[in-house]
């Protein structure tokens, strides 16, 4: 079954696979309750805005879900694609854009279609789960690639070298992988500390900005506009999952490199376009994106807010730098206490939000990780700082131990 199956006889409808329903916002209901919910990537509120709404059920009415049939190569291009590709291209700084159908289908199948058995690839140790299924097909095509330590410039610059050496005997390039902003733990990536070191090293750069799009920058642009590095990114691609509510994804580089995957992707030439209500949708969110920076304002102000409250109450939020905010709980716990833990904040406390354990983080630590966006109010902020602190203070008293050793 895996590690997360192993627990699937326990564990499923309740902490894997739940279903919350209502309207997608921070307040939902789970099994009958209502839940402050804390596990959405809806970070700028699009999900339920009115004009968004509004332009996904009128192109929805008129084009119904199917509409265009076939893929982009064969049957399945619309001036609406291209539109809303050139819209894309030009608000992330890049010469062209492809749209994907999803994300990470459409991430890996970048990485397959970007490198042969000759490239070398170098990623971050903590790249995400897409980024390294890619790499397992360039592994299939017996394609070599080196593993940095996170945002780790030195190991960076000696994987550098190595893949260097070893291009200089297959004839082949070097593709470096690293995300914009690391979805676990927050983190940015060191993009611009990368983008130096192509003043020693000859290779191209993917970056995976899924959680920046739409969030970093002054302008929502990405860890690009944040870091002041946009222009040495090669290869920009995000999903729109996370700010803009939405399925699909984007590809934004040279226009020679977009040609190239246009007609080399078989994820995209082989499967059904993005169907027009996306389309559409998509560029709803972009527009609102860029005329209400108030969005952004108001979801920076809820993050501040959150993880400075959370810093005075003592919790150790790691080093994140965007939206995305780790609390790491530290105590003696047994894979029992952490699901008494759960419950203890879901039925109790009314507060619906992902948790983590060994192996993702090390042992010793419990991760609550919490998604802040512009929907939530300082009183969701408050209340829940307060749970976490009792929650807290009961897993290093023992409670929840004690707890099962009652059941």
């Amino acid at each position: 079954m895996g590690p997360i199956g192993a627990h699937a006889h326990y564990s499923h409808h309740y902490f894997s696979f739940p279903k919350l329903t209502g309207e997608l916002g921070p307040r939902m209901t789970f099994m009958g309750k209502e839940m402050l919910n804390w596990s959405l990537n809806n970070y700028l509120g699009l999900a339920n805005h009115p004009e968004v709404r509004k332009a996904d059920a009128d192109a929805a009415a008129k084009y119904g879900l199917a509409y265009p049939m076939g893929a982009r190569m064969m049957s399945g291009n619309t001036d609406e694609h291209e539109e809303f590709e050139r819209q894309l291209a030009e608000f992330v700084g890049k010469e062209d854009c492809f749209l994907l159908n999803y994300g990470y289908q459409g991430v890996m199948s970048i990485i397959e279609c970007m490198v042969d058995h000759r490239d070398i690839i170098v990623y971050d140790a903590e790249s995400h789960a897409c980024l390294i299924d890619g790499i397992r097909l360039h592994k299939a095509k017996m394609g070599d690639y080196y593993k940095f330590n996170h945002n780790d410039m030195d190991s960076l610059r000696k994987n550098l070298e190595r893949a260097t050496k070893k291009t200089q005997e297959t004839g082949g390039g070097i593709l470096v992988i690293t995300e914009g902003v690391f979805g676990m733990s927050g983190k940015v990536g060191s993009l611009d500390k990368i983008v130096e070191m192509k003043k020693d090293f000859d290779f191209r750069l993917l970056v995976d900005d899924a959680h920046g799009f739409g969030t970093m920058g002054a302008n929502g642009k990405g860890v690009g506009e944040f870091l002041n590095c946009t222009d040495g990114i090669d290869l920009y691609f995000s999903t729109f999952a996370k700010s803009m509510a939405a399925i699909g994804a984007f590809v934004a580089a040279p226009k020679d490199i977009i040609m190239y995957l246009k007609y080399n992707m078989r994820s995209q030439t082989y499967a059904k376009a993005l169907p027009m209500p996306f389309v559409i949708g998509g560029m709803k969110r972009l527009e609102l994106i860029k005329k209400h920076p108030e969005l952004r304002e108001r979801l920076w102000e809820n993050v501040r807010s959150l993880q400075k409250g959370l810093k005075e109450k003592g919790f150790d939020i790691g080093e994140t730098q965007s939206p995305v905010t780790p609390v790491f709980l530290h105590g003696e716990y047994d894979i029992a206490a952490v699901t008494s833990l759960v419950r203890d904040l879901r039925e109790n406390m009314g507060i619906f939000c992902s948790i983590v354990v060994y192996p993702v983080v090390p042992k010793g630590q419990i991760m609550l990780r919490i998604i802040p966006t512009s929907s939530h109010t300082q009183a969701d902020i408050d209340y829940t700082t307060e749970c976490f602190a009792e929650v807290q203070k009961r897993l290093q008293e023992g409670y929840y131990k004690v707890l099962n050793a009652a059941k």
